[in-house]
């Protein structure tokens, strides 16, 4: 398929198949993905918590205001922000960027003194506003590889977060989720997979100057 017959291909899947399993060679793709996501100032204060367990799943179900997605698909990813975001992320990216491409010191400080301004200024709202609009890059790009990759998809802010978090023992690792995506495979009787998709002409949605 071409690329935009692989984006008219993908939708919010309402209904997988609960028996097909991604194999892990897809899963560690997206894993691959999830990491190479474009992010402001390359500073990942992200994390995606993949969950494989059917068991664990299910219990999520009251949580996602019963969307069946969250146990049925093959696996469902949690897109989870820091809860605490100060300069000890800044040091480990630096340190991280004079490890892997040996840049010196007197051309990282200058951008890391600048970094460090700025992330310290911000209130904890801010941050947390800032890191969950990363989260939303993040899940475009999950999104578009996973219509590459013919594996399905649905894209859900329709939780209780804190429940979730709670349930997953996320609080205690420092988390906060903001986004999930089931992924797996579609089921034969979903119905929205053959619908057209509805969207405005371009002449609507595009400007040329």
């Amino acid at each position: 398929m071409s690329t935009l017959q692989k984006l008219q291909w993908r939708y919010a899947t309402k209904k997988f198949d609960a028996n097909t399993v991604l194999s892990q060679d897809k899963i560690t793709l997206l894993k691959e993905a999830f990491n190479l996501t474009a992010l402001s100032y390359g500073l990942q204060t992200l994390k995606m918590v993949v969950i494989e367990d059917k068991a664990k799943r299910e219990k999520l179900v009251p949580i996602a205001y019963g969307q069946r997605q969250v146990a049925d698909a093959s696996h469902l990813l949690v897109l989870c922000i820091q809860s605490k975001i100060d300069e000890t992320d800044i040091n480990a990216h630096f340190n991280t960027i004079k490890s892997v491409r040996n840049t010196p010191d007197a051309i990282l400080e200058p951008f890391k003194a600048q970094l460090t301004g700025t992330i310290t200024k911000m209130t904890q709202i801010k941050k947390d506003n800032w890191a969950t609009n990363q989260a939303y890059i993040a899940l475009g790009n999950l999104m578009t590889v996973c219509a590459f990759e013919a594996i399905d998809s649905c894209p859900m802010e329709g939780f209780i977060p804190q429940k979730l978090d709670e349930a997953l023992g996320l609080d205690t690792l420092g988390l906060k989720s903001v986004l999930l995506l089931p992924v797996g495979y579609r089921a034969t009787d979903d119905m929205f997979a053959e619908l057209k998709k509805v969207r405005k002409p371009l002449s609507q949605t595009i400007i040329d100057l």
